[in-house]
């Protein structure tokens, strides 16, 4: 028997090489040797994105296409849709009852995102909501729904998992043992850093390449790529470890990088030619991913397909839960 693996994406827009490096290329890795249930959080997407449900709506099939643009398999996954499987709504509302609002006030990865929403709107944090605050609730109502045994996460990820676990084990000494507790995939890829230097690649910041960003797009985001601020003069040595552009070189493997290095050193290259050359080896790698999501531009009821298919067989895994469950609570009436 394969152990189960549960991971989930946010349909709030499409998929950044942040994404395809940090998650996306375990995927591929895993698909082969896992039950693989991957969920389209569009319920956890409207958190924060409530007052703009046609946004989310939008991007359930656009995030679908890139994921299997990228190489995952739908035989081997089974991609489903969040909101099609009313037991995970039905699990949250239980485990609430399980975890204290000054616990998930103290849950790193919540009072991070909290900070950041007090900084952005002001007003002390008032336009936080109760789902937002929920938010780790809702996720090991994910896992556990499906008696997920094993999540991808990334370190910044980590407090929520363990907040799962936590949930479980209180679970567990209430209503005896039913669940299992998740045991975290640490993803092997350190975070991508954006155009702009930034430690993190987001949709938000401005910095990012998306999977299906055209040439154009492609082309003007890199030309403004952050480069060595010492370096003045086109034939001025420059240090390759603090500039952007050699950093992407180096992300997709290009061929060239120990001239793109030592030319950059002596100051025999400069940074318009080698953003240039970027561009090209940039096009080429994502050029397989573009061509593979076409087939499913020009076939949406492919994706259709996929998504009915694999919720089906979500919905049964989790209808099946919740009978132990709903046992072990008593309320199976």
């Amino acid at each position: 028997m394969k152990k189960t693996i549960l991971t989930g994406l946010r349909p709030t827009g499409n998929l950044h090489l942040g994404h395809y490096f940090g998650a996306g290329k375990n995927y591929l890795k895993m698909q082969n040797d896992y039950d693989f249930y991957l969920e389209i959080a569009d319920v956890q997407a409207l958190t924060d994105n409530f007052d703009n449900p046609e946004k989310v709506r939008k991007n359930i099939k656009e995030i679908t296409m890139d994921l299997l643009a990228i190489g995952l398999d739908p035989e081997k996954v089974n991609f489903f849709i969040q909101s099609k499987i009313p037991e995970i709504a039905e699990l949250t509302v239980f485990y609430s009852n399980l975890v204290t609002v000054s616990r998930l006030q103290r849950n790193p990865t919540v009072k991070n995102e909290i900070a950041q929403k007090k900084e952005l709107f002001g007003n002390n944090g008032e336009s936080i909501t109760y789902g937002f605050l929920g938010y780790p609730v809702s996720q090991a109502a994910d896992i556990t729904c499906f008696n997920g045994e094993l999540v991808p996460v990334g370190d910044d990820q980590l407090p929520l998992l363990e907040q799962c676990r936590e949930i479980v084990r209180k679970f567990n000494s209430i209503y005896g043992e039913t669940l299992k507790e998740p045991e975290q995939v640490l993803s092997t890829t350190t975070r991508v850093k954006g155009l702009d230097g930034n430690e993190k690649m987001g949709k938000s910041l401005g910095n990012a390449i998306f999977l299906v960003d055209d040439e154009d797009t492609i082309s003007k985001k890199i030309m403004g790529a952050i480069t060595d601020p010492n370096k003045i003069k086109k034939d001025d040595p420059a240090d390759p470890d603090v500039c952007m552009v050699y950093y992407y070189h180096k992300l997709i493997d290009n061929p060239n990088l120990e001239t793109v290095c030592s030319e950059c050193k002596k100051g025999a290259r400069g940074c318009v030619a080698c953003k240039r050359e970027l561009i090209e080896k940039m096009n080429e790698f994502l050029k397989p991913i573009k061509e593979e999501r076409k087939k499913y531009e020009d076939n949406p009821e492919l994706v259709d397909k996929i998504l009915e298919d694999g919720t089906k067989k979500a919905k049964a895994k989790a209808e099946e839960q919740m009978k132990n469950i709903r046992k072990a609570m008593k309320i199976d009436y």
